[in-house]
């Protein structure tokens, strides 16, 4: 009886999770990492270093570009586009690696699960983890984009709020498409996704150098979404298509969160 008492509470319908019980998922996230502060930021760099490279070098090569009305240095056009790839690299390392080694190898979540939490539970206090650590290295990208002159409008202020989102987003699809690897060979698949969205979704080059059909394409990926919107709120750009790209990034969030919560229903619980 009591056996069939616990199932409703671990698998609480996705949209009444508001459980503060993820939260000690969280605090056992930062405890672990309160001695490897060191992996918790290298994830900055990247970016930073390309930002860098950029200023140094090629805005120099490069013409200025138009973010819709404004004409703008090639080093302020991409550093959105990095931002937002900062708070994505952010929100993917943990939702995808560090999740596949509790999940798959040190059987974190079978322990967690004799406790009071439930895989609802255990998704969204991943979730909100992954967040934090996307939402921490968006808000110094934001500083450094601040300190080097590469923010264009007071309404660049929306950027940080906007790279929250993005964290979201990229943490709900991270963890989903984790609950289906079986192996560390299953990442590879990860990398091919990622590096050609990195490089073709006009992080560095406008949409429009690009031929008709691949521009459709493009639009379609959720760094795109990301990085248009960032770019925009950045220039003070304003138009109805960043009510379009939010609503897709918190569809993209919402719909990976459900997809985590009833797999890992499937995957734990007897």
């Amino acid at each position: 009886m009591s056996a069939t008492m616990t199932v409703p509470v671990r698998i609480t319908p996705i949209g009444l999770l508001g459980s503060r019980r993820a939260l000690h998922l969280v605090e056992r996230n930062l405890l672990v990492y309160r001695r490897s502060w060191l992996i918790f930021v290298s994830g900055f760099f990247e970016p930073f270093f390309y930002l860098l490279s950029i200023g140094v070098g090629l805005n120099k090569l490069v013409g200025a570009l138009h973010i819709g009305r404004a004409v703008v240095a090639y080093t302020a056009y991409v550093a959105p586009g990095l931002l937002a790839s900062s708070a994505m690299n952010g929100a993917l390392f943990d939702a995808t690696f560090n999740m596949f080694f509790r999940l798959k190898v040190a059987k974190t979540y079978d322990a967690i699960l004799s406790t009071p939490l439930g895989p609802s539970d255990v998704a969204l206090g991943e979730l909100w983890w992954s967040l934090i650590r996307g939402s921490t290295y968006s808000g110094v990208f934001v500083v450094v984009m601040a300190l080097f002159g590469y923010v264009l409008s007071p309404w660049a202020a929306l950027c940080y709020p906007a790279a929250v989102l993005i964290g979201f987003a990229f943490a709900g699809v991270g963890l989903a498409a984790t609950s289906f690897m079986t192996s560390w060979q299953d990442f590879d698949k990860v990398s091919l996704a990622i590096i050609p969205m990195f490089l073709f979704s006009a992080t560095f080059y406008p949409l429009t150098v690009y031929p008709g059909w691949l521009q459709l394409v493009v639009r379609c990926t959720p760094l795109y979404q990301a990085v248009a919107l960032e770019r925009s709120l950045d220039a003070g750009a304003f138009s109805l298509s960043l009510v379009g790209h939010a609503a897709y990034l918190v569809a993209l969030g919402i719909v990976g969160l459900t997809v985590t919560s009833r797999r890992l229903a499937s995957l734990l619980l007897p």
